[in-house]
């Protein structure tokens, strides 16, 4: 039986036919590539790939549907669409603070205008008016307002002062936002991570045309300064779980700041990333592809815990752990009693697919 690697895309033109281009001519037995062809989704019919790459269904709602069933009859995914679901860029900080990565400072605001079904009522929770000068001295200024959830730049403003905030803040509509400072950079790079554990560096200029930002001549950088960029792109991406991914650091007086690390279908045009770039990415993901191919298919337990990442052995292990019952109430002797005993449910810390 043929495993099937399949590609699920939208108006990109050069990656996805690279990619099938390049697993077929591996020539590896039982193992195909080909573009995804699905209609209607069966709840009784198991989908006919091993590996689905997913480069669109972020923005097709009816694909990430599919691709979630996919993934429960054991379709290897990348990227896993039950955690893609779950992200957003706001967590993603919080969580590159947690594990020591640099992150300007930050903070998620409430929508503007109310969302959909939504009136004043809904935000009785809702501090009002917000302390706007204690934010705008938390963050500074100048500073980005984006989407918690966007990306490809939509609906992002960079403000320079109260009144353009307000000014941007004013056009966000119900999106819920972010106002992040920004980082007045010397260096710039972009990196693709691939399988988790592949990193390549590619020195970027946000500020140049978007045809000219992949710079082909790059200045020379300290390798003690690569090193923490490879070292932090890796520690973002297997937190998030992320098998494809690029991240983002703005480097300011030699501190790479990660902001922008949520890119799980990552621009890879030739014409846009270089030759160059565009080899190094289609190779890996090829090979990554092929990979999950040769263990797929895997049903995953249907468990939210595990279809967002965690390991069956964690899950597992944690549902065995035995509780222990609650010690009888002493009499008080006045003395400061222990710590109470915890008891750890799961790890649900996303791993890779």
């Amino acid at each position: 039986m043929v495993k099937k690697i399949g590609v699920l895309f939208g108006m990109e033109n050069t990656f996805p036919g690279a990619l099938v281009e390049r697993i077929n001519s591996m020539n590896l037995d039982g193992i195909s590539a080909e573009f995804v062809e699905t209609g209607a989704v069966r709840l009784d019919v198991p989908p006919k790939y091993a590996v689905i790459v997913d480069r669109i269904s972020h923005d097709i709602p009816f694909y990430r549907a599919f691709l979630k069933h996919a993934a429960l009859h054991g379709t290897a995914i990348i990227n896993n669409p039950f955690w893609w679901s779950a992200d957003d860029k706001f967590f993603n900080y919080a969580l590159a603070a947690k594990l020591g990565v640099a992150v300007p400072p930050t903070v998620i605001l409430p929508h503007k205008h109310f969302p959909q079904g939504t009136n004043e009522r809904s935000m009785r929770n809702l501090e009002y008016p917000l302390k706007w000068d204690e934010i705008f001295e938390y963050v500074g200024f100048p500073a980005f307002l984006k989407p918690v959830d966007g990306g490809g730049w939509r609906d992002v403003h960079h403000v320079h002062n109260r009144e353009e905030f307000f000014c941007a803040y004013d056009q966000s509509r119900d999106l819920c936002m972010t106002l992040q400072r920004a980082v007045h950079f010397d260096e710039y790079f972009r990196c693709y991570v691939v399988g988790q554990d592949k990193v390549h560096i590619m020195p970027y200029d946000p500020r140049r045309p978007h045809h000219e930002r992949y710079l082909q001549d790059p200045p020379a950088y300290s390798k003690k300064l690569l090193k923490r960029v490879e070292k932090d792109a890796l520690a973002l991406c297997q937190a998030l779980g992320y098998d494809l991914n690029t991240v983002e650091f703005a480097v300011e007086k030699g501190v790479p700041y990660a902001i922008d690390f949520m890119n799980p279908a990552p621009d890879a045009d030739l014409h846009s990333v270089g030759a160059a770039n565009f080899e190094w990415i289609v190779s890996h993901v090829a090979a990554l592809a092929v990979k999950k191919a040769k263990k797929a298919p895997e049903a995953p337990a249907p468990q939210a815990s595990v279809l967002l990442g965690a390991s069956v052995k964690t899950v597992k292990k944690a549902a065995k752990k035995p509780v222990k019952a609650k010690p009888k109430a002493k009499p008080d002797t006045g003395k400061v009693p222990a710590a109470a005993e915890t008891v750890e449910v799961a790890d649900a810390q996303p791993a890779g697919s």
